[in-house]
């Protein structure tokens, strides 16, 4: 028996009923008369193309230990962060309260306003470009953009790549756009 998921609804304070929040350090406040309105979209697995283990969450979290993976020896001292991470089995974690600003998008234009991390919310799912995503994880995002357009303007869901043309392929070519259309669309 599949157990359902929590219902998913955004507080005042930014916080996800329904995720498990795990606070990073990496995020501000946003500049004042910003509006959120994006939706960006990332995919991220760590070490690269393996799921399920702790190493997204260590390295929202400023914990990600070099030695555990010939990989992490060149990221570990990043300072990066999303909202959200939504997990292969559909489960959601939260790292940043969406009042926030994550630092997730880096340098990045939309529409050709810049600075995208001002204005989004930033969701990371447990993937990369050479596999497809689960169909837990596409019900999920469609879920929490819901939860997100019942409290900000959205006006656009989009991917990394949109947004940092040529610096970042995410969330790839396995991430199927007509797919999250249709279930928002529901």
């Amino acid at each position: 028996m599949t157990e359902t998921p929590p219902a998913l609804n955004l507080g005042t304070d930014g916080l996800l009923s329904g995720a498990d929040f795990i606070p990073s350090p990496n995020c501000d406040e946003r500049p004042d008369g910003e509006v959120v309105c994006l939706v960006v979209v990332h995919a991220i697995s760590l070490p690269p193309g393996e799921f399920g283990g702790d190493g997204v969450e260590r390295l929202f979290v400023n914990r990600l230990d070099p030695d555990a993976h010939p990989y992490y020896e060149g990221i570990h001292t990043l300072r990066v962060s999303a909202h959200f991470f939504i997990r292969r089995d559909g489960r959601i974690m939260q790292f940043v309260p969406c009042v926030a600003r994550a630092w997730h998008a880096g340098v990045s234009c939309w529409r050709g306003h810049e600075r995208c991390n001002d204005f989004s919310i930033g969701i990371e799912m447990e993937g990369c470009d050479e596999r497809p995503f689960t169909d837990c994880q596409y019900e999920r995002l469609a879920e929490l953009v819901r939860a997100l357009t019942r409290v900000y303007p959205i006006e656009d869901v989009t991917g990394h790549a949109d947004i940092a043309s040529g610096r970042k392929t995410d969330p790839g070519p396995c991430f199927d756009w007509s797919r999250v259309r249709h279930l928002l669309d529901d």
